[in-house]
Parts: C-alpha cells; sequence; structure tokens
C-alpha cells in the first residue's frame, strides 16, 4: 500500500461515538450521516427537516474532507418509510444537481435512534 493509499478515518465530533464521521482509500471516502446538528441535537421533526438536517451535515463531513456534493458517486439511503421517498426526493434535488449520483433506497423498520427517519451513506471522490 502507498502513501497515497492508506486508509485515513476522520473522527466524528462527539468523542462518545463509535463511528468515524468519513473514512477514506486512496481517493475514495465514505461517510454516513444522520439529522444530527452539531451540537449533538437530533433533528427529530418530518422527513423534510430531518432529510434537509442529513444532507447538511453529509456537505460539511465531506468538504472537511476535501469533497464535495458534487463529488458524491453513490448514495445509499435508508427511510422508515418508503412512501416519504417523494419528499426525500424534493429535498434531494435541492443538494444535488444532474448528473445525480448513482443511488438506491432501502425501506428499513427502524434506524439506531427512535425518531430518526432517514440516514445516507455516501461514496464520494475526494479532490486533490
Amino acid at each position: 500500500m502507498t502513501k497515497d493509499e492508506a486508509l485515513t478515518f476522520i473522527p466524528d465530533s462527539d468523542p462518545e461515538s463509535i463511528s468515524s464521521d468519513i473514512a477514506g482509500f486512496g481517493d475514495l471516502l465514505v461517510s454516513t450521516q444522520i439529522p444530527i446538528y452539531e451540537d449533538g441535537s437530533l433533528e427529530l421533526g418530518d422527513i423534510r427537516a430531518q432529510t434537509d438536517c442529513t444532507l447538511r451535515n453529509l456537505k460539511r463531513s465531506l468538504e472537511g474532507a476535501g469533497s464535495s456534493m458534487s463529488d458524491v458517486l453513490h448514495l445509499t439511503i435508508y427511510l422508515t418509510d418508503m412512501s416519504e421517498r417523494s419528499i426525500f426526493n424534493e429535498v434531494y434535488r435541492a443538494h444535488f444537481k444532474k448528473p445525480y449520483p448513482v443511488r438506491c433506497a432501502v425501506g428499513v423498520a427502524a434506524l439506531a435512534m427512535e425518531g430518526i427517519r432517514v440516514e445516507v451513506m455516501a461514496l464520494a471522490a475526494k479532490r486533490r
């Protein structure tokens, strides 16, 4: 493994977190985000508010790692209610422009914390 291919981990800002904010390998980055504010409080409003908060977190994390929303290659979207997918998509279009990332949406019974309705996992390119 060369220096450019080293695994990198950017810690989550929460010292109690058991997950890194971003993991990287060479020019690829992976991040998973939920609707949580920088102060640690959760956004537990409707799917529109939770999606916006989650995608803003993703933007901030990617930019901090030398990437951007336009560098996202793939998103996995987890929704606790698939009937809210169209609302998620409305907010998504405000954060992403064409060409859109490859993506899939997965309906789940629950997420890690009660009240969270959306979680996203992104694979992005890192710009040099």
